[in-house]
C-alpha cells in the first residue's frame, strides 16, 4: 500500500467512527502488527531449528555411527567366466 492509499483510509475511518476512534484504532493496528512479527519470528526460528544439524556443546554432531558389518556396501559383480571362476577350467 501507498501512502496515498493508507491517507484515504485514514479519511474514511475519521468520517465513519469520528476522532474518538483514533486511539483505538492505533492500539488495534499496533497489536496486528505485533502479532504478525512474532508470527515471522516463530517461522524462522523453525526453519532454522530444522537445517541446523543435531549438535552438542562442543560442536560435534549427536549423530551415531553404525557399527554394523561392511554387508552394506556394494559388492561387485565379476561374472561367470573362466577367469573369474578357477575351479571350472
Amino acid at each position: 500500500m501507498g501512502a496515498t492509499e493508507l491517507v484515504f483510509i485514514f479519511v474514511v475511518y475519521l468520517l465513519l467512527f469520528g476522532a474518538k476512534g483514533i486511539p483505538s484504532l492505533a492500539k488495534t493496528m499496533g497489536e496486528a502488527v505485533r502479532t504478525f512479527r512474532n508470527a515471522t519470528e516463530d517461522i524462522q526460528r523453525e526453519i532454522l531449528a530444522e537445517d541446523r544439524p543435531n549438535r552438542d556443546s562442543r560442536g560435534f554432531s549427536n549423530v551415531q555411527q553404525s557399527k554394523g558389518k561392511a554387508d552394506d556396501e556394494p559388492q561387485a559383480n565379476m561374472g561367470d567366466g573362466p577367469m573369474n571362476n578357477p575351479i571350472a577350467s
